[in-house]
């Protein structure tokens, strides 16, 4: 058996077996290993069938190490690797709460327990094309959505790219095929909206009153209607409107400035500030007929914290939560839950008829659609609608309707003088 050299490397060793042929192992040279942050020496491997076998393993070991290919030493998992980096996540709260079930339900189950340097973009891609395909008990028996896989993808890509090049050389995600944005937009549900015929029927439907025998100005049957047209009239998203605060109108100019959200966090909700718009204090700006209606709110708020008096808690909100069957520990006063709004939009949905899928969301499309198809400036539009640039509004939500398409038609035909041509 030949000398090993010190430090400079490792000779082909016979492996001496019982019952069967012997083998040959080979170890690494003596190198720096940055995970364990000192030199270390270890086996490349003691099951090959000869000499020749086991000086190409070390060839291809000293390879990698030559083009920095080669892994740290670590016996870090990708479920302990996800845990630090979604303990040391410093994003928006509600992303890492986003985070959070994606990685417990659909990522550690399936590749948790594999350590990070043996992970590869084959692994990753079986993880994507299993969770397009087989049925999720947390989603209903359906297979996830493609959106859902990629955001999945854009996590496990987001954690190892937090140890490249410290403990890999390189981010297995880099290479691995998530869906594409194409499949997402062909997958993506074509969701209805309102045109302004049907949101003008909308709103004298949810202003009229139920017309029961016990029914006055401040009947429960009227208690959302201030919301439902402030969704409808700006546009704005649902934790937006619910985060809105009296302090923040500005009744002369008639605008409101959106410095609050209220968001759901876990499996509860809180009223924090708004940071995602890329705006200090984004400000959006109303007719002077919503501004009526916002005063109509607050002539009702003020009847009822002098109703409620101690049990009122005051925030500043535009559309708190009222006194309306309060259940114990709970004060008015605060936000609203967001899951509550949603449960009654869709009661108030069935009540009037509208389409069945058509979400509180989808408000927020229709003003969009519409003021382009009245040929608002997108420039105007994008900024109401808080934007980073007309492009996208034109993008997600302008529309090819056939109406608007037969005035195109038309026009064009009058420009070029197509009615004066003969055959």
């Amino acid at each position: 058996m030949a000398k090993k050299a010190n430090g400079m490397g490792s000779t082909p060793v016979e492996v001496v077996r019982k019952g069967r042929p012997n083998t040959w192992g080979i170890q690494t040279p003596l190198h720096f290993d940055k995970a364990q942050g000192r030199k270390i020496r270890y086996w490349i491997g003691r099951e090959f069938k000869n000499k020749t076998a086991a000086e190409k393993a070390l060839r291809e070991w000293l390879g990698k190490r030559d083009e920095g290919k080669l892994a740290a030493r670590t016996n870090m998992t990708l479920g302990q690797l996800l845990d630090v980096f979604l303990a040391g996540h410093q994003g928006e709260a509600t992303t890492k709460a986003g985070y959070e079930p994606k990685v417990r339900l659909h990522i550690k189950p399936r590749l948790g327990h594999v350590r990070i340097s043996e992970v590869t973009d084959e692994m990753l891609d079986e993880l994507y094309r299993a969770l397009e395909t087989q049925p999720c008990p947390t989603n209903g028996g359906r297979p996830l959505g493609y959106k859902t896989v990629r955001h999945i993808h854009h996590i496990i890509s987001g954690a190892f790219s937090t140890v490249v090049p410290k403990l890999l050389p390189a981010n297995p995600a880099a290479t691995a095929h998530p869906p594409t944005v194409r499949q997402m937009k062909a997958a993506k549900p074509d969701y209805p909206t309102l045109n302004d015929d049907e949101t003008r029927a909308f709103l004298k439907a949810i202003w009229t009153p139920c017309g029961n025998g016990t029914c006055h100005a401040w009947h429960h049957c009227l208690r959302d209607a201030p919301l439902w047209t402030a969704y409808i009239a700006t546009g704005c998203r649902r934790s937006e409107v619910l985060g809105w605060k009296w302090s923040l109108i500005n009744w002369d100019e008639g605008s409101i400035a959106l410095d609050w959200v209220v968001v759901e966090v876990g499996r509860g909700y809180r009223l924090r500030r708004l940071t995602k718009d890329g705006d200090d204090k984004p400000i959006i700006y109303v007719d002077q007929s919503l501004t009526n209606i916002l005063k109509i709110q607050k002539e009702r708020q003020e009847r009822e914290i002098a109703r409620l008096g101690e049990a009122w808690t005051d925030h500043d909100l535009v559309f708190a939560r009222d006194g309306w069957r309060l259940r114990a520990g709970i004060r008015a006063g605060g936000p609203q839950d967001p899951d509550k709004v949603t449960a009654r939009w869709r009661t108030v949905r069935k009540r009037l008829g509208l389409p069945e899928r058509f979400r509180l969301h989808d408000s927020r499309a229709s003003k969009i659609n519409n003021d382009l198809e009245a040929g608002g400036n997108p420039v105007e539009v994008a900024a109401n609608a808080r934007h980073h640039n007309p492009g996208y509004t034109m993008r997600a939500y302008g529309r090819r309707r056939a109406d608007s398409a037969k005035k195109l038609a038309g026009a064009s035909a009058d420009r070029i003088g197509l009615s004066t041509v003969t055959a």
